[in-house]
């Protein structure tokens, strides 16, 4: 079996789009952009609305809870890890790191749950593991 961990990843940079997001990142919380124009939410944070282009956003709180799309693991590296896309309760789908898990137990569909994981300068960042 080998146990995927979390791993330490480069300290993302705030800009003023995304400042709010890495905020509440420091609070535990997990927040999404919602377009008042055609109510969808988006990830990555941004200014525009990609799906309307609208300018009127929202932070709201997001779940946390997602499925597995798709994942590969990165075997030949150590730690060894998994980049996946995760589909979340919200509706986007985000590019993740999974940790904390066995790697041959994983699937597509596979429910997950958000965990922040400390970056190099401290700054926690959005991964997740098995729900």
């Amino acid at each position: 079996m080998t146990t995927i961990t979390a791993r330490t990843v480069a300290s993302p940079e705030a800009n003023p789009e995304t400042l709010p997001f890495w905020q509440a990142a420091q609070r535990g919380e997990f927040l999404l952009r919602r377009c008042s124009a055609c109510g969808r939410t988006h990830w990555y944070p941004r200014a525009i609305c990609p799906h309307c282009f609208g300018t009127e956003l929202a932070w709201e709180p997001a779940s946390g809870r997602g499925t597995i799309y798709a994942f590969s693991p990165m075997r030949r590296v150590e730690p060894a890890y998994v980049v996946a896309y995760v589909t979340l309760a919200e509706g986007p789908t985000m590019l993740t790191n999974l940790v904390d898990c066995e790697l041959e137990s994983l699937h597509i569909g596979q429910a997950v749950k958000l965990v922040f994981t400390p970056s190099e300068n401290g700054q926690p960042v959005p991964m997740f593991t098995p729900a």
